[in-house]
């Protein structure tokens, strides 16, 4: 796992990265048994893991990235069911058996998925449930085919759900959004000013009213590993 692939982007990604929907919230909490313990790994900013601690249950939230992990510490704050760990997804530093469900947001594709299965089968209890999400865009194929990829690679039979998703962006939060991705030109990087240009561009023709309207899929992915 690339823990700096976020470094700098902390700030972005609280401000703008889309949430996930109510009515997918409550379809992954109720794939957990009663009492179930969390493992959320590549917590991020904790943008999915305050959703689901909000629900009650007790949550490692695990993520490398320092910066990251200093939102994180914020974002959870007000929630003393959680725990942070710094912790890869290969390596999570949890004890052995310590967790029902295992969940991943916007991260899976960021993981060695073959470490990453072994470490949830030595974390999990007997046959934990794990469950990837991801905010996709319908019909962009550069959206969808590396998360298809990784969780084909990942899964073998999984159960999968799409929400709607529709977020607005203000042209700010529009070019935040962007800037919270991993591998996307920052203002002090060469190509920054073009890619800002044709986000601009994509702003003024879509938006209305100063808002522009990107309807994504969040879809979820879950399966118990044996």
């Amino acid at each position: 796992m690339n823990t700096e692939a976020f470094t700098g982007r902390a700030q972005a990604y609280v401000k703008a990265r889309p949430g996930y929907p109510d009515a997918a919230m409550e379809y992954i909490y109720g794939l957990a048994p009663t009492d179930a313990v969390f493992a959320d790994v590549g917590a991020g900013t904790g943008k999915f893991t305050e959703l689901l601690a909000s629900f009650g249950n007790k949550i490692f939230a695990v993520e490398p990235n320092a910066d990251m992990r200093e939102q994180l510490v914020i974002t959870l704050s007000q929630f003393p069911n959680t725990k942070i760990l710094d912790g890869t997804a290969e390596a999570t530093k949890l004890p052995d058996n310590s967790v029902d469900v295992i969940t991943c947001a916007q991260a899976l594709n960021k993981f060695d998925l073959d470490m990453f299965r072994i470490e949830c089968q030595r974390i999990g209890k007997s046959n934990p449930i794990v469950i990837a999400l991801y905010n996709k865009t319908p019909g962009k194929i550069e959206s969808t085919s590396h998360y298809d990829k990784t969780t084909g690679t990942f899964y073998r039979n999984p159960e999968v759900r799409d929400f709607p998703n529709p977020v607005y962006f203000t042209r700010d939060n529009w070019l935040l959004y962007h800037i919270s991705m991993s591998g996307v030109p920052m203002e002090s990087d060469a190509g920054y000013e073009e890619y800002t240009a044709e986000l601009n561009a994509i702003f003024n023709r879509d938006s209305v009213d100063g808002l522009l309207r990107h309807d994504l899929i969040t879809k979820v992915y879950s399966e118990r590993i044996v």
